[in-house]
């Protein structure tokens, strides 16, 4: 199994690139955001490299980051999710807006991605929303998410419980026993 590429880009396609070893020329898929940091053709580069084995295909699929390379298997592992959409999410949608987009159960915009239905979004959601590697975002506090949580684990639908508890939270409440009994006050006011 291939893990790693490093040689020289002789050629690029918004879908692929052709990296020279050491005189072998090798096909690899890569998402857009890649593709569009590629300046020079000659350029050297190096690449995180997953290798999809099919009965009727070998195909290498490039990325930057092992990060990246994560959420590629861990979407492909999905049924109904193959490397062409995996990748198509990874071209249209940046981590960081990915993992809101789970975390928010937001179906339209996870719909942007080109081949990506309402279903599969849904499937995406469900299971992915706990399973992926973590995206280090530094505004995002562990209290928060620890709260949420709680609230989705008594019943409270995700976007509706994260509602309350913002608003609980932009008052300064702090700790997780009155960020509770709080926002449980808030979704007792709408229902």
């Amino acid at each position: 199994m291939i893990a790693t590429i490093r040689g020289k880009i002789i050629s690029k396609k918004p879908d692929s690139i052709i990296v020279d070893v050491g005189g072998v020329g090798y096909l690899v898929y890569v998402p857009l955001n890649l593709f569009s940091s590629i300046k020079d053709i000659n350029g050297e580069v190096f690449l995180y490299i997953y290798t999809y084995v099919r009965e009727d295909a070998l195909s290498l699929f490039g990325f930057l980051t092992e990060e990246e390379k994560k959420i590629f298997t861990t979407l492909i592992g999905i049924p109904g999710i193959g490397p062409k959409i995996a990748l198509s999410i990874l071209s249209t949608i940046s981590l960081d807006d990915f993992e809101k987009a789970l975390w928010n159960e937001d179906i339209a915009f996870l719909c942007r991605v080109p081949g990506l239905g309402k279903k599969t979004a849904q499937r995406l959601i469900l299971e992915l929303r706990e399973k992926l590697p973590t995206i280090s975002r530094e505004d995002r506090d562990p209290l928060f998410d620890d709260t949420l949580s709680a609230l989705v684990n008594l019943g409270y639908k995700k976007s509706v419980a994260q509602e309350a508890l913002e608003e609980v939270y932009s008052k300064g409440i702090r700790g997780i026993e009155g960020l509770i009994k709080e926002a449980l006050k808030v979704l007792t006011k709408t229902e």
